[in-house]
């Protein structure tokens, strides 16, 4: 038996992958608007236009002057000169003069001479070409003026941003069809084991079914990157490099799960220690997830999982879904990685020097949610389903107290 490993914390994981990931570990591309929802930007993102290109009214109702309204109640309205309308999707093609009001609709750009919109609430065509006004507007109010959005030469969108709905609107309204995002990361996966046999499969005695393969190949999805599956490895070391080689050849990250703890039969640690530079860190503190490894070979990385599907899902989480979302871990820690906030329903014990990933069911209790924790081993599977999400206990601390507030976030 070797000796038993050491272990580094999450953080120092992180580091260490980041020290030794090449700054052109995912190469870019340019990719069309809709093709783009979800990837991250390879570039900064200038506006070459004001948006809006001009000054239009959130409203219906009459443009005017904002002082030639002031004083207006409803037992004193104020009188003004009807001068025309804007038309929808067309120039203004008047300037508006003191003392008149333009008829405008909601989105019609605002005439030359204006600074405001009286909503048609607040107004009343008494004939005549005459309006009444009964409530005073302020400079600006019921518009959104030419460039508020952002304006010609502006930073609106850093490289590294991920596309929301949000950013695809904004690069639509900016005249963008196609943007540079960096390419979604290929992940390898390889699920190791003498006992593990394919779905399709009845197992025999002594075997159980991977389920590894496809939890990880759904998160690697949900995280922006895209499964490749290499199958079922024996526990033979030459098996495992000849199917690692492969995989680092096809795709820019691997994963490879069972076959990280210390044992006779655990060849990972010695498969990647092969490559260059090896192997990162061997042990993580972290519970479940305590015999994961990292390494790098050839400029791409390579994490070995845990067998147990609970353990290799929660390291999943820690150490590959912020590469596959943000690219780099220190983008990832700039963004809420716990979200929500809940209400914890009973206390929890931790180990020291340790993290702890808690699997957690939410209910809702008036106004409160409510994060029950799903205790089990990290080898039943039933717990995940049954969970909503988990949190986490940090390092600093031994435990949480029931009723304390906690956040939590996706499984």
């Amino acid at each position: 038996m070797k000796e038993l490993f050491s272990v580094v914390t999450v953080e120092e994981a992180q580091e260490l992958v980041s020290r030794a990931l090449p700054d052109t570990w995912l190469p870019t591309e340019e990719a069309e608007l809709l093709s783009a929802f979800g990837r991250r930007l390879a570039a900064d993102i200038h506006a070459p236009e004001d948006l809006p290109p001009f000054s239009r009214s959130t409203v219906d109702g009459y443009a005017v002057r904002a002082r030639d309204t002031f004083g207006a109640t409803e037992s004193m309205p104020g009188f003004l000169t009807r001068s025309g309308e804007v038309e929808m999707g067309q120039a203004a093609g008047l300037t508006l003069q003191a003392g008149s009001a333009v008829w405008i609709p909601t989105g019609g750009m605002l005439p030359p001479g204006a600074d405001a919109v009286v909503m048609v609430e607040y107004t009343e065509d008494v004939g005549g070409g005459l309006i009444t006004v009964n409530r005073p507007v302020t400079v600006g109010e019921n518009i959104i003026a030419r460039g508020e959005d952002c304006a010609a030469g502006q930073l609106v969108l850093a490289e590294g941003t991920r596309l929301r709905p949000a950013e695809i609107g904004l690069l639509a309204g900016l005249g963008f069809t196609r943007v540079r995002v960096a390419a979604l990361a290929r992940v390898g996966i390889i699920s190791t084991g003498d006992e593990i046999v394919p779905p399709g499969e009845t197992p025999a005695p002594g075997q159980i079914r991977d389920i590894n393969t496809y939890a990880l190949a759904a998160q690697v999805s949900e995280s922006g990157g895209v499964p490749v599956c290499y199958g079922i490895v024996k526990d033979v070391a030459a098996e495992l490099a000849r199917v690692l080689d492969k995989a680092l050849a096809e795709t820019d990250l691997v994963l490879i799960s069972g076959g990280s703890s210390v044992g006779v039969r655990d060849m990972t640690a010695e498969v990647l220690g092969q490559g260059k530079p090896g192997v990162l860190f061997h042990g993580l503190a972290i519970r479940p997830g305590k015999p994961t490894l990292g390494a790098l070979i050839d400029g791409k990385p390579v994490i070995g999982l845990p067998g147990h599907p609970a353990s290799a899902m929660v390291v999943f989480h820690a150490l590959v879904a912020p590469l596959l979302a943000w690219g780099s871990y220190s983008r990832a820690r700039a963004k809420a990685e716990f979200p929500l906030q809940a209400v914890l329903t009973q206390s929890l014990a931790s180990g020291p020097g340790r993290e702890d990933y808690v699997r957690v069911k939410l209910v809702q209790e008036g106004e409160n949610i409510l994060a029950v924790p799903v205790l089990g081993k990290s080898g039943l599977v039933s717990t995940l389903v049954e969970a909503d999400g988990m949190l986490r206990i940090p390092l600093s601390k031994e435990g949480l107290n029931g009723g304390s507030p906690v956040k939590v976030g996706k499984l």
